[in-house]
């Protein structure tokens, strides 16, 4: 069952940004980075696209904002992202949106029913990944993409690398996000700190502890970043 959202609203006069995490944990993380910042709104909407498409669409429904992030994290392509690192969006993927064949996957841009892709609002993500980079945080700029089931082997990973070239980092909401987003003619960035390889599932190969450093480090970057 998804969680309700848990929103809090700032007083200022100027429209806030909204950041949806998936669960509290995220939440608390990037409330510690952004210290008390009024220019953000932050909602745990629950783990999953759909969860986060309903929670972004509730909070924007509800009050107006200038720009929307998804932010939590994630796993991290080998090669690409590694485990304590922050990966930046430059597009939000629905990776499994469209149909199984015979001869493999077909995405739903294929099939002529929409898009499986939206793109992260280009400067801004450009300017938070220079501004870590600046401070010394691991930081990889690349599609991140959405799932709604979390790729347990390496076959699955390599297959997913294959399909889709440039894929940074793997997690479970932004696409949702953007959706909601895009709905209402809003940008969007998608921030995820990475806890664990793409690939079979290790736990003793995660490191939360860390993920949810540097996602504390992207919350405190962001009252810089942001106007």
């Amino acid at each position: 069952m998804s969680q309700a959202p848990n929103f809090y609203f700032n007083s200022s006069t100027e429209k806030p940004y909204l950041i949806i995490t998936a669960v509290e944990a995220e939440k608390e993380a990037l409330q510690r980075g952004l210290g008390g910042d009024n220019r953000f709104v932050l909602a745990a909407a629950g783990v999953g696209p759909a969860s986060a498409a309903a929670g972004a669409a509730a909070a924007l429904a509800a009050a107006d904002y200038r720009l929307v992030i998804s932010a939590g994290i994630g796993g991290g392509f080998v090669g690409r992202a590694p485990v304590g690192s922050l990966v930046i969006a430059d597009a939000m993927i629905a990776a499994d949106l469209g149909a199984e064949t015979p001869d493999g996957f077909i995405s739903v841009d294929e099939l002529g029913f929409g898009s499986s892709r939206i793109a992260a609002e280009p400067e801004l993500s450009a300017r938070l990944a220079e501004a870590l980079q600046a401070a010394g945080h691991p930081v990889t700029t690349g599609s991140v993409l959405t799932v709604s089931t979390v790729t347990g082997t390496a076959e699955t990973a390599d297959r997913l690398v294959r399909r889709i070239p440039g894929a940074a980092a793997e997690a479970m909401e932004g696409y949702g996000v953007a959706v909601a987003a895009a709905g209402r003619g809003l940008p969007v960035l998608e921030i995820r700190a990475i806890s664990n390889p793409v690939g079979p599932r290790d736990r003793s190969a995660w490191n939360i502890i860390d993920a949810m450093k540097a996602l504390e480090s992207a919350g405190a970057l962001l009252t810089e970043v942001l106007p």
